[in-house]
Order: structure tokens, then C-alpha cells, then sequence
């Protein structure tokens, strides 16, 4: 009987979430993502530090002050995982726009350009970047501005149906909706301590979101994400991707069993769900009747701004020797 890995791997597209290139060389993912907590957790390992310190030395040399020379090394830390990255996964990866950008789309779309014209100078062509923003009504319009040129968008701290349809209809290229912070938030809200696999409310989440794309024709794709165990995963077999981290992979490369997909065009398109069209309004009010979406989103941009303010800390640490 072969594992739960490599049998996952024939109905879904496996992505590593992770900044650490052992693991990616580890698990054979076909993509990666990153985000702020991960480059900080990478970042502060020994055996990654040469390139932190390549980082910093380049946006040094490069900046014209020190407050250009911090936002030019983060960006400079950002592209250079990804680029190592890159040499290791076949496909994409994901590199996030800065969480406090997440309602200013002018800075939002200056910052994911600039990320992708490092990229470009390193040779790597945008086909292979995915531009990871927050799902907010100013990130979505973001993604659907770089999207007429050519840039591909991944549109992260997604929560409710009401982001996941407004990025459809922005056509972008993926979502990632947040399975384990939406169980965080029912068992905190109802006490319960858990929930059998098909009942949890980030799979069912999901599921519908899953449901509705391939019922209507859109295009984008949807990637699992967060996860809290292995069952989760298990239950949305058969989704677009599915973004894991190392210690659940690891428990699925060392598990035995059978998969059998659960997410599939065909069930997508018997399901009852009807079209469902937003503008600004409709989305905002739409997204605010769901407490648990605009509770997580909100937490969600403010954990990862924080770990974008540690980043920044240990850089400056950095520049400053």
C-alpha cells in the first residue's frame, strides 16, 4: 500500500508551506509559498544565514539611506528565498506584499511590481511569481490591475464566500482559503473541541467555494491552506492544490493508506449552489455578516504585520553592525 503523500499527489497539486529549502527538497512539492512568519523563521536559522547576509549587503550597496536600505533588504530577503526556492520546485512560488499594504492598492501594485522586476533581473520570468496578497476589497482590485500585465496573483487570508466570489469575478489566478483558523474560530466560538472531517467548517468552506468555481466556469484555482491535521487535508482530496507544512507532510509521506478524492468537477456541478454577482458594496456587506471572515481577516493582516515589524527589527540589527 503506498502513503498518503504520493497518493495525494494524483488528485491534488501539493505545495510546501515553507521557507526552508531542506523540506522542499524533502517532500518534491510541484510549487511553494512563503509569507512574512515564514521568512522570519527561515531567516534567523544558521544555515541560512548567508543569505540574510547577502541580502543586507546588496540593499546596503544599493539604497541611498538607511530607511531605503530596511525596505530594500526585506524585499531583497523575500526574492532571494524565492529564487532558492525556485531552483528546487518546478513550477511557482508565492512572495507576499507587505500585510500593511493590504488597503492601499497604489502601494500594493508599486510593491508587487518592484518584486517582480527583481525577479526578472534574476532571470526569472513572471510566469513562475506568484504575488501574494491579502483578500481584501483594495487586494483584489490589486490582482485584477496586475493581471492585465501579465502579473499572476495569490490571494491569501481568505475567509469567506464573499472574498472567494469577488476574486473570481477579478479573475484571479489562485486563492488561498484558510481551512484550520476558520476550525480555530468555531471551536472558540461554540466550545466544541472537535469535529469529524466532512463536518469541519474549513472544509465545508472550501468544498462550497470548490463547488462553485467548477459549477460556473471560473478559472481560478483554489489552494487549501492552514491546515491543523492530516484528516483536513485528507477531506479535500481532489482540490486544485493544497499548501501543507513540513510536519503534516511528514505525517502523510510516513502514513499508509488510501486516498479518494472528495472534491471533483462532476459533484461540483450537481450541487445546488446558485451565481452570485458583487460590486463594492455588495462584497463589503456580504463579507461583514460573516463575523468569523471579518474577525480572522482582521487578526490575520495584524499577526502577519507583526511579523513583518519582527523581520524589519532583525534586519535593521543587521544593517546597523
Amino acid at each position: 500500500m503506498a502513503d498518503l503523500l504520493s497518493q495525494l499527489k494524483q488528485s491534488s497539486i501539493v505545495v510546501a508551506d515553507t521557507g526552508d529549502f531542506a523540506s522542499i527538497r524533502k517532500y518534491q512539492p510541484r510549487d511553494a509559498t512563503t509569507n512574512p512568519s515564514l521568512l522570519l523563521k527561515a531567516g534567523t536559522m544558521p544555515e541560512y544565514a548567508s543569505v540574510v547576509d547577502k541580502a543586507v549587503a546588496d540593499a546596503k550597496a544599493e539604497a541611498p539611506d538607511a530607511s531605503a536600505a530596511l525596505g530594500l533588504a526585506m524585499d531583497k530577503l523575500a526574492v532571494a528565498f524565492g529564487l532558492e526556492i525556485l531552483k528546487i520546485v518546478p513550477n511557482r512560488v508565492s512572495t507576499e506584499v507587505d500585510a500593511r499594504l493590504s488597503f492601499d492598492t497604489a502601494a500594493s501594485l508599486a510593491k508587487a511590481r518592484q518584486l517582480i522586476a527583481m525577479y526578472a533581473a534574476a532571470g526569472i520570468p513572471k510566469e513562475r511569481v506568484l504575488i501574494k496578497l491579502a483578500s481584501t476589497w483594495e487586494g483584489i482590485q490589486t490582482a485584477a490591475e496586475l493581471k492585465k500585465e501579465g502579473i499572476r496573483c495569490n490571494l491569501t487570508l481568505l475567509f469567506s464566500f464573499a472574498q472567494a466570489v469577488a476574486c473570481a469575478e477579478a479573475g484571479v489566478q489562485l486563492i488561498s482559503p484558510f481551512v484550520g483558523r476558520i476550525l480555530d474560530w468555531h471551536k472558540k466560538s461554540t466550545g466544541k473541541t472537535s469535529y469529524p472531517p466532512a463536518e469541519d467548517p474549513g472544509v465545508v468552506s472550501v468544498t462550497k467555494i470548490y463547488s462553485y468555481y467548477k459549477k460556473f466556469g471560473h478559472a481560478t484555482e483554489v489552494m487549501g491552506a492552514s491546515f491543523r491535521n492530516k484528516e483536513e487535508i485528507l477531506e479535500l482530496a481532489g482540490c486544485d492544490l493544497l499548501t501543507i507544512a513540513p510536519s503534516l507532510l511528514e505525517e502523510l509521506q510516513s502514513t499508509e493508506g488510501t486516498v479518494t478524492p472528495k472534491l471533483t468537477p462532476a459533484l461540483a456541478a450537481a450541487s445546488s449552489l446558485e451565481k452570485v454577482t458583487l460590486d463594492e458594496r455588495s462584497f463589503r456587506w456580504l463579507h461583514n455578516e460573516d463575523q468569523m471572515a471579518t474577525e480572522k481577516l482582521s487578526e490575520g493582516i495584524r499577526l502577519f504585520a507583526a511579523d513583518s515589524v519582527k523581520l524589519e527589527k532583525f534586519l535593521a540589527e543587521k544593517l546597523a553592525k
